[in-house]
C-alpha cells in the first residue's frame, strides 16, 4: 500500500514562507515523479509544481513561478515545496501526487497515487 503524507501546512501571513513536505512509504520512491497540486476554495484543483523522479527537472505553475520551488531527497522518500511570498490567493489544500511518467504529470490522468492534503491559508 502506497502513502503519500503532506504536513507544513499552516496559516501565515501574506508575504510569508511556508514548506511542505510529503513523504512516501510503500514504492520505491526514486522511480517515481512527484507533484503537488492545490485546491481552494470553491476552485477545481489545480497543478503547482512537478519534479522528475532524478531530481533534475522541474515544473511550475505560471502563478507560483519565482516564489515556489519544488525539491525531492530521494534518501528520505521526500519531496518538498518551498513556498515564499505568499499570497491570500495561494490560500488552498494542497495535495502530494506521484506518477511515474514526468511528463504529462500536470494532468490528473497521469497521476497514481495522491496524499490527503494538507491546508495553507494565507491572511491578507
Amino acid at each position: 500500500q502506497v502513502q503519500l503524507v503532506e504536513s507544513g501546512g499552516g496559516l501565515v501571513q501574506a508575504g510569508g514562507s511556508l514548506r511542505l513536505s510529503c513523504t512516501v512509504s510503500g514504492r520505491t520512491f526514486s522511480n517515481y515523479a512527484m507533484a503537488w497540486f492545490r485546491q481552494g476554495p470553491g476552485k477545481e484543483r489545480e497543478f503547482v509544481s512537478s519534479i522528475h523522479a532524478s531530481g533534475d527537472r522541474t515544473e511550475f505553475a505560471d502563478s507560483v513561478k519565482g516564489r515556489f520551488t519544488i525539491s525531492r531527497d530521494n534518501a528520505k522518500n521526500t519531496v518538498y515545496l518551498q513556498m515564499n511570498s505568499l499570497k491570500s490567493e495561494d490560500t488552498a489544500v494542497y495535495y502530494c501526487a506521484a506518477g511515474k511518467q514526468y511528463f504529462g504529470l500536470r494532468a490528473f490522468g497521469a497521476v497514481d497515487y495522491w496524499g490527503k492534503g494538507t491546508l495553507v491559508t494565507v491572511s491578507s
